[in-house]
Formats: structure tokens, sequence, C-alpha cells
């Protein structure tokens, strides 16, 4: 379980290693009040750039961090990017598992960051294995992607940022994968804002997680696998949905493709699959607010290719 507590304290730990992203007012004549959270603009491009940071900085404050072994992490590319750069700025090495579908992007991503990557597997489950021989072997501190207190606490920094952004927020629409930043989110505005989870239809983790009691493996596909590919939430981000209410809706994988197309068209941001499925709830109706709610979309990834659009 992470509280409020403990993202705070996550908070505090990582100020000045990870950027405070800031807020845009969307300016669109609707009858509720729509900011976007631009954590996109995170080192590494995102927000996995915080919880990765606070796991390093609690192990080396802990003594588990070995300078010669470093740390492991499984990841498709994001998480990946995220720890290989933390690593990068304390010093010590970092090894990258990824399965042979990672985008070419991120890949090359993590070895221009300095990463040893290792690619093999058609799923993040092989990775994920063979990251955790890795760890074993070699004394390595393992990241996982999503369901680590110091990586779901430190992911809730964002919610922290958004209640001193924008105190009066109401509601926070949020992409769920694996669940870290939702998870996250939710502990910190706990009581302050409603927090709602926005998957694709096609890889319902938590929304089968709520209706099931308990995490259970989904298929996953689509558009947006190559970020919100996990096939089962989060232990830490089920227990944090379901003592704080999160909400989960769902959306298409051509809403999701037309909300990325929006961000660029009226805005000129460009967010990767997975993020913009945040704003398709709106767009589509999944969420639906009532008149002057103040509503904050996350978008929180921008590795993507720009030719895809």
């Amino acid at each position: 379980m992470v509280t409020r507590e403990e993202v705070e304290a996550a908070y505090s730990r990582t100020a000045g290693w990870v950027r405070h992203t800031p807020v845009l007012e969307s300016g669109t004549a609707e009858p509720y009040h729509l900011w976007f959270k631009l954590e996109y603009m995170q080192h590494t491009g995102t927000f996995k750039a915080r919880g990765a940071f606070n796991r390093l900085l609690t192990a080396k404050e802990n003594g588990w961090l070995n300078p010669h072994a470093g740390v492991v992490v499984a990841s498709g590319g994001n998480a990946g990017l995220a720890n290989a750069y933390a690593a990068s700025k304390l010093g010590v090495p970092a090894t990258v598992f990824v399965p042979e579908s990672a985008p070419a992007n991120k890949v090359h991503k993590l070895y221009a960051i300095g990463a040893r990557v290792v690619q093999g597997g058609s799923e993040y489950a092989e990775a994920y294995a063979a990251a955790l021989e890795f760890a074993e072997e070699k004394g390595a501190v393992y990241c996982h992607a999503y369901d680590q207190p110091e990586i779901v606490a430190g992911a809730g920094g964002v919610g922290l940022e958004l209640l001193d952004q924008l105190p009066d927020v109401d509601t926070i629409l949020v992409a769920v994968g694996g669940g870290g930043l939702v998870g996250g989110i939710a502990a910190a505005t706990q009581g302050s804002a409603r927090v709602v989870g926005v998957e694709p239809e096609t890889a319902p983790t938590l929304h089968a997680a709520l209706a099931a009691g308990e995490p259970v493996d989904v298929p996953v596909s689509g558009v947006a696998a190559d970020s919100l590919g996990a096939r089962r939430v989060g232990t830490i981000c089920f227990d944090v949905a379901r003592r704080t209410g999160v909400q989960s809706v769902l959306v298409s994988d051509d809403a999701i493709i037309k909300a990325r197309r929006k961000l660029w068209e009226s805005y000129r941001i460009i967010v990767e699959h997975g993020a913009a499925a945040a704003y398709a709830a709106l767009l589509t109706g999944a969420y639906a607010p009532r008149d002057g709610e103040t509503v904050a979309v996350v978008l929180c990834g921008a590795n993507t290719d720009p030719a895809q659009l």
C-alpha cells in the first residue's frame, strides 16, 4: 500500500532530480474547465523518471545500490528509458531487458543514454523473468516498471503538483497500463480530487481487476500496447484504487487515435497513443464532466514517432 505520506517523502527526495511540469488551460468553450498536465515534458519524455529516481535514491540511501552491478529493469521502453537516465545521473550502470516488440525509437534512445540493452522474447513477461534472474545473479537493484512502492510513490508526485497548480481540480483523468501512475496520483490526491483511470478496450487491466475483485490477467493488443501493455494491473495500484474509489472507463483504439491527432491539431502537442487515451475519455463521453467541473487530463508520455500522426 502507498500513502500520501510516502508520496510526499518521494517528492521531497526527488526534488532537484525531476522536472516540475506545467499545466495548460485548454481554452475550449466547454461547459466544464479543462486543463492538461504536461508530464510528457518530464526527463526522458515520460512520468516514469519520477519513480525511477525515487527507487534509485532510496536504494542508495539504504546501501543497496552496487556501483558495479547498478540497476536492471524489464521494459518495453519508457520504464527502461527512465531508469537508464536515473542510473546515468547517479553514475551506475543500467541493464534493460526488452521484448522484440519494443519500439525502435525507444530502443535507440536506450542505447543513446548508455544502457546495456538485452532484447529477446515476444512479450514483456519474458523480459521480466530475464531481468529478475539478472538481478539475482549480479546483485543489481531491480526496478519494476510499475509495481514497487518507491516507483508508485514517485509517480504520485504528478498528483501533488496538480493540487498545487490547480487547487480546485475536481477530477483527474489518467491513462492506465500497469497502474503505477494512477495508483500514485490516487494516493496523493485522496480526499481532494476524483481520479478516473482510462484504459484501452484492448488492455483493460484495472477495469477487469475491479470487476473480479482482484488483479487478473487480460489479453493485450491495440495501438497503445507499447506503453499500456501490461497483462495484469499491479497489486499496489489495485489496493490504492479500491481504497480511494478510483473509477475505470474504457476507450477504443479509434478514439485514442483521434484524440492523439486532435492534441496535435488543436494544441501542437505530440504524445504517444497511451497518453492520448486519457483525453479520449472526454472526446467520446466515456467520462462526461458536469457543468462547471474542473478536469485535468494527464498527458504522461511523448516517446512516439511524429510521422505516425
